[in-house]
Order: C-alpha cells, then sequence, then structure tokens
C-alpha cells in the first residue's frame, strides 16, 4: 500500500483498526512540537513560578507525559503501546513564547507520532489552563510532527525546521 493511500478503511470504506501484527517491531521515536504566545507578563509569571494554581510547566509536563499514555483511549484507531520514554522539554522562545518538545519513544510494531502530538497539545492545554484567568488570549500552536525514525517508511524529518534532529 502506498503512503498516499489511507489505511484505517477497509473494503467498504468503513473505519477500521490497522492490523499491524505482520509489521516488523523496531525502535520508533517521535518529537512533536508545539507553542503558546502569551502577553509577556504572563510568560514572566510562569518564569518566576507566580501562577496562582501552582507550578505551570511541571503541572503541563506530567499532563503532557498522561497524555501519550492515554492516546489510544482517546484516539479511536490508535493501538494501545507500551511507551518506553517521553521527555517534555520547554524552551523561552521570545519574550511571549514559550515552546514545547516532546519526545515518545516505544519498541513495537507501529510508530508514536500520534502518542508525541497529542502529549504536545494536551502541555500546551494545560499551560492555558493554569494561566487563563490572567491572559485569556493566548495562542496554541501551530503543533506538528518535528521528526519519526522506525518502521517501513523510516526517517522523516520536518524540512521547514533545518537542524532539528530526534536525540538520543
Amino acid at each position: 500500500m502506498g503512503h498516499d493511500q489511507l489505511t484505517h478503511f477497509n473494503e467498504q470504506m468503513r473505519a477500521k483498526m490497522v492490523d499491524i501484527s505482520d509489521k516488523e517491531t523496531t525502535k520508533r521515536v517521535a518529537v512533536a512540537c508545539s507553542q503558546v504566545k502569551m502577553t509577556p507578563q504572563t510568560l514572566q509569571r510562569i518564569r518566576d513560578g507566580r501562577i496562582d494554581k501552582g507550578d505551570v510547566l511541571a503541572v503541563a509536563q506530567v499532563a503532557g507525559i498522561m497524555a501519550a499514555k492515554k492516546t489510544w483511549e482517546i484516539i479511536p484507531m490508535c493501538h494501545p503501546l507500551p511507551l518506553s520514554g517521553i521527555d517534555i522539554r520547554f524552551s523561552f522562545e521570545s519574550d511571549d513564547t514559550l515552546a514545547v518538545e516532546v519526545e515518545v519513544k516505544t519498541t513495537g510494531r507501529t510508530g508514536v507520532e500520534m502518542e508525541a502530538l497529542t502529549a504536545a497539545s494536551v502541555t500546551v492545554l494545560t499551560v492555558y489552563d493554569m494561566c487563563k484567568a490572567m491572559d485569556k488570549e493566548m495562542v496554541l500552536g501551530p503543533t506538528y510532527l518535528q521528526s519519526k525514525t522506525g518502521g517501513k517508511s523510516g526517517e522523516f524529518v520536518r524540512s521547514d525546521q533545518p537542524g532539528k534532529t530526534v536525540s538520543e
């Protein structure tokens, strides 16, 4: 089946979960990114630990990890996967932008792109939730797959983000 064909439909064009039982078990890594744009005052309060609800980055990090682990429960065609590692990193891109990078690893028969993307999404949603009382105009995203390795389709590195690779 080519990369341009949809795999989540049966011959009747009804939804199905893809059968991965004949796929090769390989080490798989996916990195997804997102960001939150906010007022400089909100970002400074996050940096200083002065948000009333608590440590925004710690809570968002745990929420993202939990989301990766539960992706199969909320995305209908995802397989439950034994994740071997989840790492969520934050960086302050400017005085008004918090960036998030999520790396998810497994050894299995299907990739972890959806787990990485779900974790990135829930991480930024949690930042929004914890800061919305002071900044309702925050903007989330874009959220995107930065890279992935493993599996039949091999390696992918997003072409418009040069220099970013999966770290081991």
